[in-house]
């Protein structure tokens, strides 16, 4: 791998498969509660633009149980929200830390954080990406159906940075991505230009979910706000109205399709509760699955 995991575009076949055994035989120890502390005397800086609950605590939990550190920096409380800039504060930390995660907003701030870092910058999510979550969820897909190789995973919802990592995933991984979103919601032009173009099994874009989720393995939805789009929230119910997982859309997909949901949902809204408890649904599985798959990232680049 490289020093940094700023994208799944980044990563090759071999590099997720070390990924995913490595995951693997940590949540192993895990359930065994078996001491593992490759980590000891490592530091990890988690700088944080957006509020979180997931990723804030399988990185910090994560942390800790490999033996080392993790620190919570809020940019309000450090010179970042100040005006210092980047280059100057990814050059001091890395003479303090051994890696740094961060959750923010532009993906170029993070590119450039591991430009001028010398030490590892693992993207925790920003408004075009979130990595560390669409790596979790293969795993997860692994681990229920044995392989991700071959299925057909359907994306429904807003074009955002989950539907933006399933199209750098199926570019990278043999896996068929199907998606459906609203004319002016679609995912990123030119990542799904790209990912049209390099992905091995396919990808396609559709309006109507039917068309998307036609015998499909996994059925994946996101919120249709996300954070900082809260102006837009009653447009955007309205909007997607029709993109909902229910019932009735699931009778479309496959006999044994599963539900996913990167979490936090809205209940009633791209989602029902139904499915969302219901036999089908993964999400909690996948939402532990946070903490073993980035273990598995942060032993292997720290």
């Amino acid at each position: 791998m490289k020093k940094d995991l700023l994208s799944i575009y980044d990563l090759d076949r071999n590099d997720a498969g070390v990924i995913f055994d490595k995951a693997a035989k940590l949540k192993k120890y895990q359930q065994k509660r078996k001491a593992y502390t490759p980590l000891r005397g490592k530091t990890l800086g988690m700088i944080f633009d957006k509020s979180s609950t997931r990723t804030r605590i399988s990185f910090e939990v994560g942390m800790y149980q490999l033996g080392g550190v993790a620190l919570f920096l809020s940019s309000r409380d450090t010179q970042l929200g100040r005006g210092e800039s980047v280059s100057d504060s990814a050059r001091i930390m890395s003479r303090y830390l051994d890696g740094i995660m961060i959750r923010t907003y532009s993906q170029e701030l993070v590119e450039e954080f591991a430009r001028h870092a010398s030490i590892p910058v693992i993207n925790g999510l920003t408004d075009r990406e979130h990595p560390c979550q669409i790596l979790s969820d293969i795993f997860t897909i692994m681990e229920k159906k044995g392989s991700f190789a071959g299925l057909k995973i359907a994306y429904v919802g807003d074009g955002n940075n989950i539907a933006n990592s399933w199209i750098y995933a199926a570019a990278r991984l043999p896996l068929h991505l199907s998606l459906a979103c609203p004319e002016g919601y679609e995912p990123d032009k030119y990542i799904l230009e790209k990912g049209m173009r390099e992905a091995e099994m396919g990808i396609s874009i559709h309006r109507d979910p039917v068309d998307a989720v036609r015998d499909a393995d996994v059925v994946y939805t996101d919120v249709w706000t996300s954070m900082g789009q809260e102006a837009e929230q009653e447009e955007r119910k309205r909007v997607f109205r029709g993109y909902q997982i229910n019932e009735a859309l699931l009778a479309h997909a496959g006999k044994d399709v599963m539900v996913m949901h990167c979490l936090p949902a809205h209940r009633g809204e791209e989602i029902t509760a139904e499915i969302m408890d219901g036999p089908q649904s993964v999400v909690i599985d996948q939402a532990e699955n946070r903490l073993h798959v980035q273990k598995a990232i942060m032993q292997i680049l720290l």
